[in-house]
């Protein structure tokens, strides 16, 4: 999505907080790129935690199906910003 980042992450270690993950991935994708002018993250973050096999199944679904609901490819698979792992089946 052009305008939102979603990801199905597991931290290393279980005393890291998703907060924290975030703060270092904003930072570390920041020096990574050059931002337009008065691009910027969006405060805070929204999470949830999957427990079951089938709750992870259900939310990568999401994230793939999300492309297709907000009308910018027919298919999740004509997404040109996928990398390999996209494709999985989880």
């Amino acid at each position: 999505m052009p305008d939102q980042l979603h990801l199905l992450t597991a931290p290393r270690e279980r005393e890291l907080s998703v907060a924290a993950f975030l703060k270092w991935l904003k930072r570390w994708f920041n020096s990574a790129h050059d931002f337009p002018a008065g691009c910027q993250w969006q405060p805070g973050e929204f999470d949830r935690l999957l427990r079951t096999s089938e709750s992870i199944r259900e939310k990568w679904n999401y994230i793939r199906e999300n492309l297709v609901r907000a009308g910018l490819v027919g298919h999740w698979k004509q997404w040109p910003y996928r990398h390999g792992f996209f494709d999985d089946e989880i």
